[in-house]
């Protein structure tokens, strides 16, 4: 059913690739590396980070804060589907414990790291405090494929670790609007944004189905369909991500009030699934047509933030590592517990309450996210670059889950 390795050839192994040289021209040449980053496409520009009262467009804002915002649109089509449609993998009783197991895999992380570093000292809290959502992070596609070689394909913790991840990626995305703003807030600006939606759903979406409305050959949706096709969400795209950066929003979150407004399936088959591409409702066309743009933005976004010196390991690195490999697990295991047994939501059949640690070590894989996340809540400095090399070390999540899985006993399913 589910096609994980084309999805993570699609997404993630360009990422994977940028990465990786990002790594070692910062440990050969770091000077040079800072100077590719930071190079300045256009000085005094409309759009870019502000330095006095004027605006810079460098590489890095060009892709972590306009490009990103195609990946985070797309993570926020599957919560969106996940959330709205009828069997979306969110909706009903099925998603209680799933959800509850979020919540631990949130609290858990962010107590751990803000926990250890008040014990390392007023000064070490102050330097790392603002890198608390690091550690909450899960990378979907890695935590899948190693949930897969875990437990099988067929076991009901993949599906169980896939709600949770999709869940995972929905407050993350409030976390980054709420808790990290990239500039001064101007709130008023987004009305700039919610006016774009509103518009471009009335005009491009509601009102043709309005006019079609008793008529079952529908001409007006399929002209609109036919002859704009993207066009009028692009625009409305534009002006929406206008409006978070000059908000004070990050701006990658920029495209997220559009994604509800594209005329979507009235079914979800859910992230990786194959069904999904004989889908034609629009949103799907436009997710379809964007994964490989993205494929190229995620591998210059690895090259552009993972180029960190070995010699920038510190605090804030084995923060970030203890958050995710002790503070997912006992947080997953413990909520997860409470909703399954005294709340008695139950879990899947087929899975046993010991799983749920088996799964908060795959969900430890932070790396995509984390990454961002850090890139967000420190400035340019030896705390980011620490940080960093933690959300990249989250990867030996992946050995620590494989050997949990021995230890623990887990029963693989393949079918």
């Amino acid at each position: 059913m589910y096609r994980v390795w084309n999805f993570l050839n699609e997404y993630s192994l360009l990422l994977i690739i940028g990465a990786v040289i990002a790594l070692i021209w910062a440990n050969l040449d770091y000077a040079s590396y800072y100077e590719f980053v930071e190079f300045k496409i256009w000085d005094k520009a409309p759009i870019g980070a502000v330095h006095g009262d004027y605006r810079t467009l460098t590489l890095h804002y060009l892709v972590n804060d306009l490009l990103m915002a195609l990946f985070f649109a797309i993570a926020a089509k599957e919560v969106w589907e996940a959330v709205i449609l009828k069997n979306g993998s969110l909706r009903g009783k099925k998603a209680a414990t799933p959800l509850f197991a979020t919540a631990g895999g949130m609290l858990g992380p962010i107590t751990v790291y803000l926990g250890l570093a008040m014990i390392l000292g007023s000064d070490t809290y102050d330097a790392v405090a603002n890198g608390w959502a690091i550690p909450t992070a899960t990378d979907i596609a890695f935590s899948y494929l190693v949930g897969r070689v875990v437990f099988g394909a067929g076991h009901p913790a993949v599906r169980f670790l896939l709600l949770l991840a999709i869940a995972d990626d929905a407050m993350g995305l409030i976390i980054l609007a709420i808790f990290y703003p990239s500039g001064e807030l101007a709130p008023q600006w987004l009305l700039m944004s919610a006016a774009a939606a509103v518009t471009v759903f009335l005009l491009a979406n509601w009102l043709p189905r309005y006019l079609d409305r008793g008529n079952q050959a529908r001409p007006n949706s399929t002209w609109v369909r036919k002859n704009l096709h993207f066009v009028p969400y692009f625009i409305a795209a534009g002006f929406s991500w206008y409006g978070f950066m000059r908000s004070g929003l990050h701006p990658a979150l920029g495209l997220l009030p559009i994604v509800p407004t594209i005329p979507h399936a009235d079914r979800a088959f859910g992230f990786f699934a194959e069904a999904e591409t004989y889908l034609h409702d629009l949103l799907n066309v436009m997710e379809h047509a964007l994964k490989r743009p993205v494929e190229i933005i995620l591998f210059f976004f690895g090259l552009l933030n993972a180029g960190v010196q070995f010699s920038s390991m510190g605090d804030a690195t084995w923060l970030v590592l203890a958050g995710l490999l002790i503070g997912k697990p006992v947080g997953i295991l413990l909520m997860g517990w409470i909703a399954a047994v005294p709340l008695r939501l139950g879990i899947p059949e087929g899975m046993r309450i010991i799983d749920l640690v088996v799964i908060g070590f795959v969900a430890a894989i932070g790396f995509t996210v984390a990454l961002f996340v850090a890139s967000v809540a420190f400035e340019a400095g030896p705390v980011q670059d620490a940080a960093k090399m933690g959300a990249l070390f989250s990867f030996a999540a992946a050995i620590v889950a494989i050997i949990a899985g021995k230890l623990l006993r887990v029963q693989k399913q393949h079918f």
